[in-house]
């Protein structure tokens, strides 16, 4: 995962609430699947064995959030070491064919997650972060974008 994706996913999580940061975790479990089909296609089997280990860790934090009290989850957990056993094997083995299988099931349920978030009201989950305002700029030859925390008090010209 380049630095640009990173700071993407870094900014999003500060904002996000409950259901935002599970669409997040699909998201960055996809981003690393497509990261080590792109290392594989590169003969790169180094990246590509830890572009999957990520997305391994991504799919384990999946599984720590699951709420048992419903019963719904216990289906979600199916799915989800289906999905991990895909990226196992493709670890092991070393090539990239069973990640199709796994990325199938993420795309399903990220379409899934990405509606219920639409009706979660509940706000950012964490507290005391930056609150992120972007804007534009030109500059010579290319395009910056800034942000600016309100909060900052030490910013600009004291009278």
């Amino acid at each position: 995962m380049n630095k640009e994706t990173i700071q993407s996913f870094t900014a999003r999580i500060t904002q996000a609430s409950k259901s935002e940061l599970i669409v997040i975790l699909y998201e960055m479990t996809l981003v690393r699947i497509e990261e080590a089909e792109k290392s594989y296609q590169e003969n790169d089997l180094r990246n590509f064995d830890k572009e999957l280990k990520s997305a391994q860790k991504y799919v384990s934090e999946l599984m720590a959030a699951l709420d048992y009290s419903y019963t719904i989850s216990y289906d979600l957990l199916s799915l989800y070491l289906y999905t991990n056993k895909h990226i196992i094997t493709a670890i092991v083995k070393q090539n990239p064919h069973t990640l199709q299988y796994a990325k199938t099931i993420l795309k399903k349920l990220l379409a899934g997650f990405k509606e219920t978030s639409k009706s979660d009201k509940s706000g950012p989950m964490m507290r005391n972060t930056q609150q992120l305002y972007a804007g534009l700029t030109y500059g010579k030859g290319s395009l910056n974008e800034t942000f600016i925390d309100p909060s900052n008090k030490s910013r600009g010209f004291i009278a």
